[in-house]
């Protein structure tokens, strides 16, 4: 079977990027960052102005809390990266570059949100954080779909849904009702990429069914998310699945069998030999994160025992 080249599946998915944008933008809701910041708290901080130096006892946080608003912030921060990847992938014309310019402005507004938010209140120290903002973005981002419009495509549509997912559960374990609110407001745009994406995709099975196959395979064989080069980036994943913000349970229980679901990738026909070969391992690839995810979940419970017995 012939493969479309990118240029080719650029134009044939043309027409469903322009309808699903129609759609994202009938349904997408303005909102304002500024509006979910508690402007009140906010005091001047040590310096040129002369405020009050930060300490560890100014926000009532959980550490666990802080730990993911920052991994979260710093993963928005890349957002130059991420532009100039998609921007680099679907141009800058048409329908592809409306949408790249929309989801670009879109992300935008969470950093700048969380950020304010974090500044305010005094959640954590902005020294410590601008550093690690510094060093994350002078490294930037990229990964190996770089190159490749259909696993770009099969990445993202997995990756926006991990995204919703992580921020809303860092809001609800802040116990802070403006922080959830905040991050709520944050993950309801990341659930309309999610599904932008996954339509967009959905509808590469179809015209070319092979190819987006063997794309969502190598994407799941290797899947990680954007903050992996955040300094720390293991230990602090590692805390966050043991807070149950996100683990390997809900990575493959609320993302990524959802999505292969929604397309109906086990019963795609057309394939050939290496199209289903690689339907074959993204059946592996979901037993075997059935097999990690439960070894996971042992372990924190037995640790949890442990730890409760201790106390």
């Amino acid at each position: 079977m012939t493969e479309l080249s990118q240029t080719a599946l650029l134009h044939e998915l043309e027409p469903v990027v322009a309808k699903n944008l129609d759609r994202h933008l009938a349904v997408a809701k303005e909102w304002f960052p500024h509006e979910y910041v508690p402007w009140s708290e906010g005091r001047t901080f040590d310096g040129p102005l002369g405020g009050e130096a930060w300490s560890e006892g100014d926000s009532t946080l959980p550490d666990i809390a802080r730990t993911a608003l920052i991994v979260n912030l710093l993963t928005e921060d890349n957002l130059p990266s991420y532009h100039h990847q998609i921007a680099s992938l679907f141009g800058p014309d048409g329908a592809w570059g409306t949408w790249v310019g929309r989801w670009t402005a879109e992300e935008g507004r969470h950093g700048t949100a969380i950020r304010d938010y974090l500044t305010v209140t005094r959640a954590v120290d902005p020294v410590a954080l601008e550093r690690a903002r510094m060093v994350h973005m002078t490294a930037g981002y990229s990964n190996s779909h770089d190159s490749s419009m259909l696993r770009s495509l099969a990445y993202v549509s997995f990756q926006e849904l991990a995204t919703r997912i992580s921020h809303r559960n860092t809001g609800r374990i802040t116990g802070d009702p403006v922080c959830e609110a905040l991050l709520g407001r944050v993950a309801a745009d990341e659930n309309l990429h999610m599904i932008f994406y996954r339509n967009l995709l959905g509808a590469a099975l179809e015209v070319a069914p092979n190819q987006t196959m063997r794309a969502i395979d190598e994407v799941l064989g290797d899947f990680q998310m954007p903050g992996v080069g955040i300094e720390g980036f293991t230990r602090k994943s590692v805390a966050i699945a043991l807070a149950g913000i996100y683990d390997l349970r809900q990575h493959r229980d609320d993302v990524v069998a959802p999505v292969l679901r929604q397309w109906d990738v086990f019963n795609v026909v057309g394939l050939d030999a290496e199209g289903e070969a690689a339907r074959d391992r993204i059946a592996a690839h979901l037993d075997g994160l059935e097999q990690a995810a439960s070894r996971f979940e042992e372990k924190r419970d037995a640790r949890a025992a442990k730890l409760a017995a201790r106390a």
